[in-house]
Parts: structure tokens; sequence; C-alpha cells
């Protein structure tokens, strides 16, 4: 019986470790002999399981048994190593929803995604400044700016947006091959012409949002405005690339809106330094 031959191996093994103690390395041999013994031991007694773990197949080639795994029209389960790799059932049925309801809803849907990133965004921007501050007690969290951050989002960065693709994919369709003319066309539109127009829309919108009049703003734009641009590019052109060339339609205001997180950040913090000097 199985139970049988592995007392017996148990009882070989402490008698070879025994073994090699006492003669050292001229015991070699005989343990790789034991260990062959070992397995032609094991293997009759083992067959008994291997249809539930594995399946053989004889080659027309020789007479090899060669093994591979069940498939899940055999098993009638999917192969473990896959299972581990998929994603939680949760997070797969939270993903399902999302997309119904974007392709349901998809200006709604973008802008309160938008609207919670961004929010979530000025949070960071400003656990940023409390960190460099130094200060052992950092100040309290402005929830008014960090609503307006929120608000931006879904009023204006996600219509904006969602409007600005369908008229651009509108009048430049877009290609299969990602690495096109096409592509680099959209791509200059979008950050040369595009980019420059709507970033002074966010300081205009956020200017007003906080209270400032029409001279504040810009002078905001005066002192800002450039340097914003050029960090605007540094990211954005690449991320533009990216969107245009590789990320479906109907999930390039999603995939703006997870750039634009980093992006809220450096805004958050430019656009409120100099309250912070005040």
């Amino acid at each position: 019986s199985f139970r049988m031959h592995s007392n017996n191996i148990m009882k070989t093994t402490v008698a070879c470790h025994a073994c090699t103690r006492k003669h050292g390395k001229n015991t070699t041999t005989m343990m790789k002999t034991l260990l062959v013994s070992l397995s032609l031991m094991v293997l009759p007694s083992a067959s008994g399981f291997l249809p539930a773990m594995t399946t053989t197949t004889r080659t027309a080639a020789n007479s090899r048994m060669v093994p591979y795994r069940n498939t899940p029209s055999q098993s009638g389960s999917k192969n473990s190593v896959s299972m581990n790799l998929a994603p939680p059932e949760s997070i797969q049925e939270a993903w399902t929803s999302y997309n119904n309801a974007l392709e349901a809803n998809p200006l709604l849907v973008k802008s309160i995604t938008a609207s919670v990133i961004l929010g979530a965004a000025d949070l960071a921007g400003q656990a940023l400044e409390n960190a460099q501050t130094g200060e052992k007690e950092g100040k309290d969290i402005d929830i008014a700016r960090t609503v307006r951050f929120a608000i931006f989002g879904l009023v204006l960065q996600a219509p904006w947006n969602h409007f600005y693709y369908l008229a651009l994919d509108g009048a430049i369709p877009p290609t299969e091959d990602p690495w096109t003319a096409t592509t680099a066309i959209k791509t200059f539109i979008d950050q040369f012409v595009q980019a420059p127009i709507f970033t002074v829309l966010i300081f205009a919108f956020l200017g007003f949002l906080e209270g400032k009049n029409t001279e504040a703003i810009k002078k905001q734009l005066e002192d800002d405005y450039k340097d914003t641009m050029y960090a605007n590019w540094k990211l954005w052109v690449p991320a533009t690339v990216v969107n245009l060339a590789f990320v479906p339609p109907i999930f390039r205001v999603l995939y703006l809106n997870c750039v634009f997180f980093f992006w809220s950040i450096f805004l958050s913090l430019k656009l409120n330094k100099e309250e912070e000097a005040a």
C-alpha cells in the first residue's frame, strides 16, 4: 500500500543520512542509487493520484509519456495559475458596472469620476504642502479648496474633454495603427492648440470660484502661465501620445482623469502658492 511504501521510504532516508555522516563523500554513489530506487517505489503508489492532477498522452515519434495539465473542459475548473492571476471577483463586477454606466451615461459618469479624482488630488497637494513646511503639526485641511477642485472636475474638466475628443475624433478619425501621421497631428492639435486655451480656462475658473476678480486672475496668468505650460508639455505630450494611440475612445477621459490626478497636485500647489505666502 501507499502507507507501507511511505514508511519504507522514511526508514531508508534515515539510514542514508546516518551513512553519509559516517562515511562522508564515499556514499554519494550509493545515495544516488537509493534515490532512484525510492523513485521507483513511489511512482507506482502515487500513480493512483495522477488522473486527478495530470493526463498523459503518447507521442507518435516515441513511446515517452508526455504530461500535460487538464483543461477546463476536462476538469471543469480553470487552471490554478490563471485563477491566481485574475483580479478578485468584486473588482471585476465593479469594473463591469462602471463600463455599463459609462456606456449608458458617458458624460455624467466621466464628470463624477473627474470630480472625485481631482478632489482627491487637491487633498494630496495639501498633504504635500503640510509635509514641506516641516512643522510637527500641519495646517487644517482647506475643505473649500478641495471642493473647488472637485467642482472644476465635475463642471469643466470632464465635459470639456468629453466633447473635445468627440469633435477631434469626428474631424480626424482614429487609425488602427497607433504610430501614424494622424496620431502626430492630433497630438500637435491637443497640446499646442487645445492645451493653451484650456489652461487659461483653468486659471479663470478656479480663480472665480475662489472669489478673485479679473485683475487678480490676469496677474496670476502673467506670473504663472508660462511656467505652467512648460510643465504641461513635459507631462502631457507623452501622455497624449499614449492616449490617442492606444486608449479606446470610451476610456480616454478616464485615462486623462488618472493623469490629471498628478497634474492637479501641481496645479493645486502652483495656484495656491501666493495664498500660502500671504
